[in-house]
Parts: structure tokens; C-alpha cells; sequence
């Protein structure tokens, strides 16, 4: 019979020194048969290798070198990858039961008078289901003395910022300060407006940090901060700047989370002595999110509801070809009473090629909608912010019928009467970007459309991102997809996106082998959480033998 034969990647370079694959197989079966079982210990506990029937760790390795045939390849190739996700699964789950166990946080113990007068007599509209959950699973994190870290994932215009401000009134009734932190300075002045027309016959102070804040307004905003007369900011990263401290800081709030790094997020952590509460808001996870979340690493809350007389958006792809047939169905709907958005990519602002084609795009759609007939908005990121919001208000206020932008509007317009979304050049977009820009419409009761124009050459991965598009409007789908083409990142790293750490498993085609290695490593846990037992003495002091210590992965 004929044995496998492993093959191994090689470079020219190494070819040139006699280092090819045969030579590097050579080397490898020479090594492997110096080494015995006391060389490569087990690291799995014997109760968990009996019961999934799992090669011995030495063997494995062997044969996945070396296999006297395909079964017992397959047998080395299943015991590794559950090696892999199994020592995660433990890593991870040490993580969430430290901080759990160990993690002090402040604790509000009641829900006092202004939640509760806010509940009744201010609220706008009747909570869904899914909003009255989450915020049940925040009262009873923020009440256990130990710091909460939730994701709360809940697609575009599920009402994820009713849930933020009640939080926010339920961190202030306990005789704590509360943050907000946005990624742009206009979605961070629509939560201020939004927050502070909602709190207007309330005694609770607000204020607005932006970068572009004036310098007395800044100072008097740090010294209420500073002293404790400030109970509710709100802003850009300019919250984390060293010069903004807080009296009694309980809670901090980010929103649309995947725009932010995690060393920007970690240094909330840092503006008061006990961390405050964290919770983490998205409408489309990033992938390094998702990851952590099947990991188990991050408790997590899902808004799976959408307010009642929501309509799911119709999204559609589209070719240059048929760019008359679209122009003439915006046309349609603007006859309507409806306004729309079209989009152009924009990577690099500062970039003058980029900068052209978005004047020539605003020019196109001028020649197809004149004035006086049709009014059109610009914005980009070279407008001043004056600008920007000059012209987002007059789109609000239905004064223009179509906004022609870059993503600059990607979060932070709420304009219920706009029901078409054109984005040019789409596959220039991720997966996540194309979702947010499509949740800028079907915030009315009318029926909302998203057109997604491209050229006709297209790769793969385009070809599967705006296939994913025009199949689904669920955010986890999106970004499970996402997920997929990307990959999960370094979940214990900074990286965000890229191939995570695993050598041989898939957490996407693996998936079964993941759920197993989870539920083992949890029964693990919950018996000896700190595996100080005779039977998983090997598994600690590997883990031991084989990894740093980090914290960013207690960052969600």
C-alpha cells in the first residue's frame, strides 16, 4: 500500500539551499523520530479524549505528518482542530470567569425617580419585547457589584438608543455619571439633540464634546465633568482625551462600535477608579466581535424586533448600464413626496482623484434632476462642519429631494421621508459599510428601496458581498458572511480584521466541532474554574507554558 506523502510550501530562496518540500518532509520525519510521548505531554484532559474518542496529542501530530492512511490523517486532523478550539474555548472562558468572579464594578442597586418618571411619562413610544429583554439583562448586570461588558447588538432602527438613555437615567438615579461615544461629531450632535429634547423636563445636565467644541465651552464642560454636575456627555473620541476626567464615572456607552479601535475603547476603562459599566452598541458587528461572541468571551444582548410598522428594504443590483432606469425610478419616488440618498466612495478624503469623481458624480446627477425643478444637498469630508450640517438640514427639513455624499452620512441621519438609497460604485464597499449606508432609509412607513450600482467586472468577493446584500437585511447574517470573507481578527489583539490565530481549525467550517469544544470547556469550568484538579493540572500548566498574559481581550 501507498503511503501519503506530506507536502510542504517552500520558497525559491529555500530551494536554493536545498530546502524544498521533499527536503523539508526529510528533515521533519528525522525530527519526529527523535521525539517521544514525554516530548509533546497531553494537554486535553483524559475524561474529555475518551469521550470524543480523540487521538492522543502525540500521535495526532505525527500522523498529521505522517499518516499510514486517510483515516488516520482524518483522526489527526479532527483531534487538532479541537485542540485549538478547545484551548481557546478555556482561555476565553478563564477571561469571563475572572471578571466575572473578580472584576469590581459599581453597582446600581435601584431603579429610582427619574428612570421611572421618564418610563412613564416621557417615553415616546411603547418598548418592543426585545428593548424591555436587553434592558432587564443590563439592570440585572449593573446590580451584581461585578463590571458589566455587553455587546448590544440590534440592526439599524431597532431602537438601540431609547435603550442607551434609559441605561444612561438608570446610571444617574444611583449617583453616577454616564458617557456616550460616537465615531463621527454628527452622529454625536443627533444623540445630543435626540437625548437632550427627550430629558427636557428633567433635571439631568447634558453636554456635547466634540473635536470642534470652542475652548470656554470645553473648559466649562471639563470642570462639570471634573466636579460632578455633568451626569450625561456625550461625544467623539474627544471623551477619551486625558483632560477629560469625571467625578463618579458609572457607565460608559459606544456606539456604532466597529468604528473604533480597541485601544481607543479600553481607555474608557480608565476614567474612574473602579471601571464603570461598559456597553458596546452596533447594528453590524465587526468580525472580531462576532468572533468573541461565539467564543463566549463577551455577554451579549440581541434587539431581534423592529418597531412596529417597520417595512423590510427592498435591496436590488444593479449595473452602469441601467443607470437611466434608476435615475428615472428616483425621479418616480421624489414625484412621490420621497427623498433620496446617493452615495460615492470615497476611501481616502484627502485624495484628489477621489475628490474629482465625486464632483463629476454631483455633476451626473444634476444634468438628470435640474434645478429649479429638483434641489440637491453635497456633503464630504472636506466641508467644514457648518457646512455639513447647513446642508444635512436642509435635506432634513425636505428643502433638497436627493443627498449626494460620501459615507460621511454612514450613521447619523434619521430622515423617515427618504425611501431610496443609490450606492455607487458598491463594490468598493465592505459588507458592514454597505448595511449602514442601506439603514439610512426605511426609518418611515413607506416602502424603501437600496440600489446597489456597479460596474460589470467584478471579483468574487464583491460578486458574494452584494449577493449577501440583496438576500438578507439581518445585521448577524451580514456579519456572519462578513466573517467569512474577512475572517475574525486577532481576538486577543488589536487587529479587527484578517485570519485569526488557528493553524488548522475554521470557525466558519468547524463550526460543530467549535459547539463541542465550547460545551466541553464550559462543563470544565464550571466544576473547577480555576483547574486546579489532579485531571486538568496538564491543561493549566500549558496554557501556562504557552501564552502571555494580554487584557486586551477583555476589551469587547
Amino acid at each position: 500500500m501507498k503511503f501519503l506523502e506530506p507536502v510542504y510550501p517552500s520558497t525559491e530562496k529555500l530551494k536554493s539551499r536545498a530546502l524544498g518540500g521533499r527536503q523539508i518532509a526529510k528533515l521533519t520525519a528525522a525530527l519526529l523520530s527523535f521525539l517521544h510521548e514525554k516530548d509533546i505531554p497531553e494537554n486535553i484532559p483524559q475524561e474529555v479524549i475518551k469521550q470524543i474518542k480523540l487521538l492522543p496529542r502525540f500521535q495526532a501530530i505525527s500522523f498529521i505528518h505522517f499518516p499510514p492512511d486517510a483515516e488516520a490523517y482524518s483522526l489527526a486532523l479532527m483531534r487538532l482542530k479541537f485542540e485549538e478550539f478547545f484551548i481557546a474555548q478555556i482561555r476565553l472562558g478563564l477571561t469571563k470567569s475572572e471578571r466575572h468572579r473578580f472584576s469590581k464594578g459599581v453597582s446600581f442597586t435601584q431603579v429610582g425617580h427619574l428612570f421611572n418618571t421618564f418610563y412613564t411619562n416621557y417615553l415616546p413610544f411603547e418598548l418592543t419585547g426585545a428593548q424591555k429583554r436587553v434592558l432587564k439583562e443590563i439592570r440585572k448586570d449593573t446590580g451584581t457589584g461585578k463590571q458589566m461588558n455587553r455587546l448590544l447588538q440590534g440592526d439599524v432602527g431597532s431602537g438601540k438608543t431609547i435603550v442607551a438613555l434609559l441605561s444612561m437615567l438608570l446610571a444617574i438615579d444611583n449617583n453616577y455619571q454616564a458617557c456616550m461615544m460616537a465615531p463621527t461629531e454628527i452622529l454625536s450632535k443627533q444623540h445630543f439633540d435626540s437625548v437632550s429634547k427627550l430629558l427636557k423636563d428633567l433635571p439631568v445636565t447634558v453636554q456635547l464634546l466634540t473635536g470642534s467644541t470652542k475652548t470656554k465651552l470645553r473648559k466649562e464642560i471639563l470642570e462639570q465633568a471634573a466636579n460632578g454636575s455633568l451626569n450625561i456627555l456625550i461625544g467623539t473620541h474627544a471623551i477619551i482625551e486625558d483632560t477629560v476626567q469625571f467625578n463618579n464615572l458609572g457607565l460608559a456607552i459606544v456606539d456604532e462600535q466597529h468604528r473604533f479601535g480597541v485601544a481607543q475603547r479600553a481607555k474608557l476603562w480608565k476614567k474612574a477608579i473602579v471601571p464603570p459599566h461598559v456597553l458596546v452598541m452596533t447594528a453590524t458587528p465587526i468580525p472580531r466581535t462576532l468572533a468573541m461572541t461565539a467564543y463566549g468571551d463577551l455577554d451579549y444582548s440581541i434587539m431581534d424586533e423592529l418597531p412596529p410598522g417597520r417595512q423590510p428594504i427592498l435591496t436590488v443590483h444593479r449595473y452602469d448600464h441601467s443607470r437611466q432606469k434608476v435615475m428615472d425610478f428616483i425621479r418616480a419616488e421624489i414625484d412621490k413626496g420621497r427623498q433620496a440618498y446617493i452615495i460615492f466612495p470615497l476611501i481616502e478624503e484627502s485624495e484628489k482623484m477621489d475628490y474629482e469623481n465625486l464632483m463629476k458624480g454631483y455633476e451626473n446627477v444634476k444634468a438628470y434632476f435640474p434645478e429649479p425643478k429638483y434641489w440637491i444637498s453635497m456633503v464630504h469630508g472636506r466641508q467644514t462642519n457648518e457646512v455639513k450640517q447647513i446642508n444635512m438640514q436642509r435635506f432634513v427639513q425636505h428643502d433638497t429631494q436627493i443627498m449626494v455624499a460620501t459615507t460621511v452620512i454612514e450613521v447619523g441621519v434619521d430622515v423617515p421621508n427618504a425611501s431610496v438609497m443609490v450606492i455607487e460604485s458598491a463594490e468598493k464597499f465592505g459588507l458592514s459599510q454597505l448595511h449602514q449606508l442601506r439603514g439610512r432609509v426605511g426609518r418611515g412607513k413607506e416602502k424603501s428601496f437600496c440600489i446597489l450600482l456597479t460596474s460589470q467586472k467584478l471579483n468574487k468577493e464583491a460578486r458574494e458581498r452584494l449577493k449577501t446584500m440583496t438576500l438578507t437585511n439581518d445585521g448577524f447574517k451580514i456579519a456572519e458572511k462578513d466573517l467569512e470573507i474577512r475572517g475574525p481578527g486577532d481576538i486577543e489583539g488589536l487587529r479587527q480584521s484578517g485570519e485569526l490565530n488557528f493553524k488548522l481549525a475554521s470557525i466558519i467550517n468547524d463550526r460543530p466541532l467549535l459547539e463541542i469544544a465550547r460545551e466541553m470547556a464550559e462543563r470544565i469550568l464550571d466544576t473547577d474554574p480555576d483547574l486546579n484538579s489532579a485531571e486538568n493540572l496538564k491543561l493549566k500548566n500549558y496554557l501556562h507554558s504557552q501564552f502571555g498574559k494580554t487584557q486586551w481581550s477583555r476589551i469587547s
